[in-house]
């Protein structure tokens, strides 16, 4: 070869990138010894950091994330001050600490988001008014340290109530980070000597809700002494973790918010302890609650305020506030961890559940967004959902107090999430979204990369750099789990490479402005099979899962302003399909269909969906809504149906208000199902949330004060005569022979053993009382029996007297012949 020859080779290969170093990695690399860093990362004697968070600014969302952002700023969170009475300035405790009102975590709960939101957007309006309310607050500081609402300082039993301010000081971080406004960490670093000078105890981090989420707490305690150095700051993270909810030890609380929130503390004080127990216990609390409680699509579990025995139906619903705490949770791990699973787990909420949880042009949420979701109305679901009242209809207003608030930043914190600096000075692909980010790599060079997707709705990511200087960094790209045969391709020259789903692909080489990337994420279509739900499957493509397309009404109710109004969902097409599958491949006869044109703004809804699923489907006569109102629990798959296949439509979860996304499968041959009837047990009153059906579940007590089983209560009546009857239908049924096993809730609420009880059965027109010589017992933690003189009949009852001044109820009801 000539020396020309030679030359113009050099060249092309340099161009086409062959002296890129392309490798998969588990993890982003630590800095190296005497690297300076770019960004603040985490000091000795903390984990060291192989991931950081950019400043805010740093990224400028593109795409349909930007659409939802833009949709956010015109709706609900954008304009809350119009509606809300926690938002009001005059006497807000927030705005000037004696004030008399809102002086808890409403508003912090909505500036969390509203400012993130400005910034992000750089909309001065929106920061303009955050900035008022932060202000206000950095004002209030007290020679001590405490801040904000002075009713706070005293508001349990004596003591400080710090949960607030946990949200409150994740605003001012924020804050700093988009304006490096100088007093932020001596205002932080003053209150925290406040906490460290509060006596250890019962009176420190007092109260139920600080205790679930003080993991927060020891985030922002952190967070200024990476930037100050002041050891004295570790102290205080650990002492705050010795009083927190043993999150270390297990599942520490079923309510699902502190769920969401509260799983994370170990992995906050690993960061500090070093312990891989502490990092572990994070993920076994997730482990434990997803797998009894989350066998469901959509990346959440059903908490419809707390999980609860029994209630593990893909009808059980996901606070919206669970939805974007859990996101939240999942960017941070994801960066403290450099795990990228942490990643996957938060795209499934983004993509399958948070759009779905809001109206389309985000003026209105919903408290409940579950897997199986066929209408969404303001009627009462209890105790099928644990909560009485509206849980289901999209409103705007003060139904749902702290999701009309906390929302707000389930979308700002995705966009500031999604490129993150790598402590070898590179940058990495956290979350796929269409975006500029401009940050420092190398030596303190800066560099632009914008990223061109339709991600999830596309396989590819495609990513031009802009550099006044060539650049030597890493990039990294995640690869999902999902994700098999990833292709790269650098300057338009395919590179051969060796991925793994749950890894990073490292591109380390030199580069120049206009150099390109294009990586492929294959996705394919894949049917998850549910064993915990009889059999029940869900359709997946790529990360996205499938819901079937119910037409939808939307009919508004109730007397509200016309730019505010509340909805009900209802259904305008039947949705109790089953999906008709090859037994042998699932996947044989699903038809991926992509729409035509650019993707718009917000493509979550029916007209927008980008991509759908064509597969075969019977509809299941006895699957029905069941007397709570909602749809009936699944029964075993595959359903027996002969009625003709058909042809449904299947969109993205996100998209589908109205949704079925478990479905069981079908089969002429397979298990006929029961229509939901009505309760063979009856009561003359039975609380809002409790349920009858409760005395006859099978599920034995662990003692009078069982909290963990679902119970029937006379509550509120209280020293009354009440009732409780047992049918067995049209056929009469002989029975000698009873156990109760009462409820009573003595330290804990106002339900005792009643006074007396006598158990009569029907005769014809008449009730009469059994013949027995044996006592009608009313003893605590044991079954009460009492044999009688056998009867043939079609109703017991059961009448109690309760005791003076407190209601009563039962666990559980055993009858049998002898």
């Amino acid at each position: 070869m000539n020396y020309l020859a030679m030359t113009l080779a050099l060249v092309a290969a340099v161009a086409a990138g062959a002296a890129d170093e392309v490798t998969c990695v588990k993890q982003p690399a630590l800095a190296a010894a005497g690297q300076t860093a770019n960004y603040v990362t985490n000091r000795a004697p903390l984990v060291p950091t192989r991931l950081v968070r950019l400043p805010i600014g740093s990224i400028e969302p593109r795409g349909w994330v930007r659409g939802m952002l833009a949709d956010e700023a015109k709706g609900m969170t954008g304009r809350l001050a119009e509606i809300s009475p926690w938002l009001k300035w005059d006497g807000n405790a927030w705005a000037d600490p004696k004030g008399q009102h809102s002086g808890w975590e409403e508003l912090p709960y909505w500036l969390k988001g509203y400012g993130d939101l400005g910034y992000v957007l750089k909309d001065q309006v929106i920061t303009g008014e955050a900035r008022k309310w932060i202000e206000a607050v950095l004002a209030s500081a007290e020679p001590d340290g405490w801040f904000g609402p002075q009713g706070l300082k005293k508001s349990l039993d004596g003591h400080a109530d710090l949960w607030p301010h946990m949200v409150m000081l994740n605003i001012l971080q924020s804050f700093h980070e988009a304006t490096g406004d100088p007093r932020v960490i001596p205002f932080m670093t003053s209150y925290f000597k406040w906490q460290a000078a509060e006596p250890a105890g019962a009176g420190f981090v007092a109260g139920y809700w600080p205790k679930m989420r003080v993991g927060d707490n020891i985030e922002s305690v952190l967070w200024v002494y990476n930037r100050t150095g002041e050891a004295w700051l570790l102290d205080l993270a650990r002492k705050l973790h010795e009083h927190s909810a043993p999150w270390n030890k297990g599942v520490a609380n079923w309510h699902g918010v502190n769920l969401t929130q509260g799983f994370r503390e170990p992995a906050m004080i690993w960061q500090l302890s070093g312990q891989d127990a502490d990092l572990a216990a994070s993920e076994h609390v997730y482990n434990e609650v997803m797998r009894l409680y989350g066998q469901t699509a959509g990346g959440g579990f059903g908490a419809d305020e707390n999980c609860r025995p029994g209630y593990t139906d893909p009808r059980q619903g996901f606070e919206t506030c669970s939805i974007v705490e859990g996101m939240h949770s999942f960017q941070m791990l994801a960066r403290m961890t450099a795990n990228p699973l942490w990643a996957d787990r938060c795209e499934e909420l983004a993509f399958n559940t948070l759009p779905a949880a809001l109206t389309p042009d985000q003026k209105g949420l919903r408290y409940l967004t579950a897997a199986n979701e066929p209408q969404s109305d303001h009627v009462n679901h209890a105790p099928g959902i644990q909560n009485g009242g509206t849980m289901l209809s999209y409103s705007p207003w003060e139904t749902y107090r702290c999701c009309q608030h906390n929302v707000s930043h389930g979308w700002p914190y995705y966009a500031e999430e999604c490129w993150l600096a790598s402590a070898d000075g590179g940058l990495c692909a956290s979350l796929y979204v269409a975006s500029a980010v401009t940050a420092r790599v190398a030596d303190n060079r800066q560099v632009t990369l914008t990223e061109t997707t339709d991600y999830p709705f596309s396989e590819t990511v495609e990513l031009k750099v802009a550099t006044a200087e060539a650049v030597s960094f890493p990039l990294y790209l995640r690869i999902p789990r999902w994700c098999e045969g990833a292709r790269l391709a650098v300057n338009g020259k395919a590179i051969a490479i060796k991925s793994e789903p749950l890894s990073y692909l490292k591109v380390a080489r030199e580069w120049r402005d206009g150099d390109t990337v294009t990586l492929t994420l294959p996705q394919k279509t894949a049917v998850r099979t549910w064993a915990a739900q009889k059999g029940a499957v869900t359709v997946d493509h790529g990360p996205l899962s499938f819901s079937l397309k119910i037409g939808e009404n939307w009919v508004e109710y109730g007397n509200r302003p016309a730019a505010w109004p509340d909805f009900d969902l209802m259904p305008t097409t039947p949705w109790n399909y089953g999906l008709e599958l090859d037994a042998a491949d699932p996947t044989r006869g699903l038809e991926v269909v992509r729409a035509a044109g650019p993707l718009a703004a917000n493509p979550f809804t029916h007209e927008t969906a980008p991509i759908s699923i064509k597969a075969k489907a019977r509809r299941i006569p006895q699957w029905g809504f069941d007397r709570t109102g909602l749809c009936a629990v699944l029964q075993q798959s595959p359903a027996k149906s002969t009625e003709p296949t058909e042809t449904v439509t299947l969109i993205p979860m996100g998209a589908a208000r109205l949704r079925i996304a478990v479905f069981p499968t079908v089969s002429p041959n397979g298990t006929e199902w029961t229509e939901p009837g009505q309760s063979p047990i009856t009561a003359s009153h039975c609380f809002d949330n409790d349920t009858v059906e409760a005395v006859a579940d099978g599920r034995e007590p662990a003692n009078s004060n069982d909290h963990d089983i679902p119970r029937m209560t006379w509550w509120d009546h209280r020293g009354t005569n009440e009732w409780l009857e047992y049918g067995f239908g049209k056929t009469p049924r002989t029975v000698g022979s009873v156990s109760l096993y009462w409820f009573d809730d003595t330290g804990a609420g106002q339900c005792r053993v009643p006074a007396s009880w006598k158990l009569l059965y029907r005769d014809g027109d008449q009730w009469k009382p059994v013949e027995t010589t044996e006592v009608f017992g009313v003893a605590k933690d044991k079954y009460n029996t009492v044999s009688f003189k056998p009867v043939a009949t079609t109703v017991l009852r059961v009448e109690v007297k309760l005791q003076d001044g407190v209601s009563g109820g039962v666990l559980e009801w055993k009858v049998a012949a002898k």
